[in-house]
């Protein structure tokens, strides 16, 4: 079974050749590093607002372009309310530049796990999850994908799903979340830098719905990078008033490294 795209049209355009374009522009303008980072937090909006944010962590990925075999994904569920974490039965997920093959494999050892199940519904039109492919797809050659879609699930039960799927050197970690959304935009810097200086003290514990949509993904990471010893950097922090929209109404961005 595959998916057809989702979100292309609405979250970043349909044709191939503009969508190439697109990210080759926010690439382009990116800081990049040799250091190769294992994971990465990424905003999940529209590409107009949040895709120079989360090229400024892509771009990262150059160095490692034909080493980076497999991608974990964890997104929050914007549509569909569960405990848990959720899977899927697809064999692909398919983008306006092609197919991902799923890593079924790996969703197979997962799913033993009490907490994770399939749930197709979860992954229906999730945004969250599919915005980061494109920028996957731009910057790697052959890879794999493990979607996993977070409900309402625990710090400790999204780390022992990223501890077992952690991996080498193969595998990268993708945290899909924006942070604040609709304040003004003096208020959404004030809450974005709190909620940036928790990530990178890895205190999730202060961390809430009002700092990040994607706050139980982004939990599980920060707990299983303070049990071992990870440090967690913000590279860049803006907000849609700094990319495409007006500063009355924004939604924050926010991308973090591990290396």
């Amino acid at each position: 079974m595959n998916r057809q795209p989702a979100v292309a049209g609405s979250f970043y355009p349909a044709n191939p050749q503009q969508l190439h374009q697109m990210l080759n522009q926010y690439l382009h303008d990116a800081k990049t590093s040799q250091k190769v980072p294992k994971a990465i937090i990424a905003p999940h909006a529209g590409y107009i607002y949040s895709g120079p944010i989360a090229a400024s962590a892509y771009a990262r990925l150059k160095n490692a372009h034909d080493s980076i075999k497999r991608v974990v994904i964890i997104g929050p569920s914007h549509r569909v309310g569960f405990n848990g974490l959720a899977v899927s039965q697809a064999d692909a997920f398919i983008t306006p530049l092609g197919s991902i093959p799923v890593d079924r494999q790996a969703i197979h050892a997962i799913v033993q796990l009490p907490f994770v199940e399939y749930i197709e519904q979860a992954h229906s039109h999730e945004h969250s999850l599919e915005v980061q492919l494109p920028f996957l797809q731009a910057m790697l050659d052959d890879f794999s994908i493990v979607p996993i879609v977070a409900g309402d699930a625990s710090p400790e039960q999204v780390s022992q799903v990223l501890k077992l799927l952690w991996g080498g050197d193969e595998t990268l970690i993708v945290i899909s979340s924006d942070l604040s959304h609709y304040y003004d935009y003096k208020a959404a810097q004030k809450l974005d830098k709190a909620t940036s200086t928790a990530i990178e003290n890895l205190q999730y514990e202060q961390l809430d719905y009002e700092s990040a949509c994607g706050r139980v993904p982004i939990s599980g990471l920060l707990k299983l990078a303070r049990d071992n010893g990870l440090t967690v950097k913000n590279i860049d922090l803006r907000n849609s008033g700094d990319t495409a929209g007006d500063k009355q109404r924004v939604v924050g961005y926010g991308a973090y490294i591990i290396e």
